[in-house]
């Protein structure tokens, strides 16, 4: 296929050249219903860009198969044998991922340190999660990949599981040893889906981390907008081999998605995979060298360490991808979340994730000289104005890493959907929690619902957010009070 083609950008173009009169959705009709100064602050490309995917795009029938070619050059740009665009996120995607590999009250290995968006699935879905634990790093407070040997043990306990599910890279840019874990599943003739979201870029330059359907995971996932040139909430899920039906993922995919896809999502997507397959191994080349002179520039400032060799030693992380540079700032006497607070109130400056020791700058092939030295100023700046003033307590208490592993007394479906209750946090020791308590970002729940409630991992928590830490899915996000499943018996 001649990747130059962008069939989705042309039809766009094709649509403006040909002046269409819409009487259908959207209702702004290309902007002529905006007012002032939503226009002066969006533009008007974007209205008038913002049309339907059919009867726009593409005729009622899809008789130009824009959407189609669009995704099939995709496949073939990044070794798959069929590609889906979704426009709601991997969020959507991922669950789509696994509805086509398992059903209610069937089983799935996965990964404990998975996106809260796949226990979002499993609460939709009622599949019955078998859970593979990360590697816990007492010293670094972090959980690397799974190691290949725990998916096995899962498997010859459980040899009825469905398939498997792993995240790699995960936020912190750590990856799994994806191709050993794909040859565990496929001794049981079971699909691994990997939850690449973080990995967009990966089949672009070998310099990189393997890419999923290179290590030969059977369904992968990917969010084009966090390391690619996707805009917010663009998705791509790429599949291979016979152990997935791809007809099944589509429809699994229809189930769940919107009906309302947004064109400028689409053309985006399009537009981004013909300039990765033009460019991109120079545009990341140049994003790798980039990268080596941050990570260098940062080991240089008093207080601060990048994290590389000692996320990546045996028994930790398979790999590391450069682009995400993680920064240990525990040396300061602060946590990260101050750090990126004073970060972006001072520099104008967003940072990645933060958590109680660590910050990340997100690197990606459109950072260039001037973006990265503002970076390294701001984190000179850090260093000054934080490493004066260092306490040695940051007040959150963290637990050891077999006390971060609960027990799932429940199913998550069964849990979230029960008669509830909303009690005092320290009076929720021993409950069934009903909610996903997820510090984000990452976005990684550190309790789910139908599990077990524990002193040190309530204290954990509400001592992280008196410090700063964000739970957004709680219900009550101060956790001040915690849901957890109403126990008690009927009246």
């Amino acid at each position: 296929m001649n990747q130059s083609e962008t069939p989705v950008l042309d039809a766009l173009l094709a649509y403006h050249e040909h002046a269409y009169t819409p009487f259908t959705p959207p209702g702004h009709k290309q902007g002529r219903g905006i007012d002032a100064h939503t226009m002066a602050v969006l533009g008007p490309a974007v209205f008038a860009s913002d049309v339907l995917a059919v009867s726009g795009l593409d005729d009622r029938m899809s008789r130009g198969a824009v959407l189609d070619r669009a995704q099939q050059l995709m496949a073939e740009a990044v070794h798959a044998e069929h590609t889906f665009f979704s426009t709601c996120g991997s969020s959507l995607s991922v669950k789509s991922a696994m509805l086509a590999v398992a059903g209610p009250h069937e089983k799935l290995v996965i990964s404990r340190d998975a996106h809260k968006s796949v226990v979002s699935g499993l609460i939709l879905s009622g599949v019955r999660p078998i859970w593979v634990d990360p590697t816990w790093d007492p010293d670094l407070h972090l959980a690397h990949p799974p190691q290949p040997d725990a998916y096995a043990e899962a498997f010859t306990a459980h040899p009825d599981a469905r398939g498997a599910l792993v995240t790699s890279p995960t936020p912190y840019g750590t990856c799994a040893d994806i191709a050993a874990i794909a040859q565990v599943c496929h001794r049981y003739s079971r699909p691994l889906i990997v939850d690449e979201a973080w990995g967009a870029h990966l089949p672009f330059h070998p310099a990189l981390p393997t890419w999923a359907m290179d290590a030969g995971a059977d369904v992968c996932v990917t969010s084009a907008h966090k390391m690619g040139g996707g805009l917010e909430q663009s998705s791509v899920f790429h599949h291979q081999g016979n152990l997935v039906d791809p007809d099944v993922l589509r429809a699994r995919a229809d189930l769940l998605g919107t009906t309302s896809p947004s064109a400028l999502i689409y053309a985006a997507l399009d537009g981004w995979r013909a300039h990765m397959a033009a460019s991109g191994h120079a545009l990341l080349d140049a994003a790798l060298a980039r990268a080596h002179h941050v990570r260098d520039a940062v080991e240089k400032v008093d207080g601060l360490r990048v994290n590389r060799a000692e996320f990546i030693a045996p028994g930790r992380a398979y790999d590391l991808d450069p682009l995400q540079v993680i920064i240990d700032i525990s040396a300061l006497g602060t946590t990260g979340y101050a750090i990126t607070d004073w970060l972006r109130e001072r520099h104008r400056i967003n940072l990645h994730v933060a958590d109680h020791r660590r910050i990340s700058a997100q690197l990606t092939y459109a950072d260039d000289d001037a973006t990265t030295a503002r970076l390294l100023d701001a984190l000179r700046d850090v260093a000054d104005q934080f490493g004066s003033t260092a306490s040695k307590d940051t007040g959150i208490r963290i637990p050891d890493p077999q006390e971060m592993r609960l027990e799932q007394a429940q199913l998550p479906r069964d849990a979230f959907f029960a008669r509830t209750r909303q009690l005092p946090a320290h009076e929720t020791v021993g409950q069934v929690c009903a909610e996903m308590l997820t510090p984000y970002p990452p976005g990684i729940p550190a309790v789910l619902p139908g599990e077990r409630l524990t002193a040190p991992i309530i204290e954990y928590l509400t001592s992280g957010v008196g410090a700063g830490m964000v739970v957004p899915d709680a219900v009550d996000p101060e956790l001040g009070t915690i849901r957890v499943v109403d126990e008690e018996p009927n009246d």
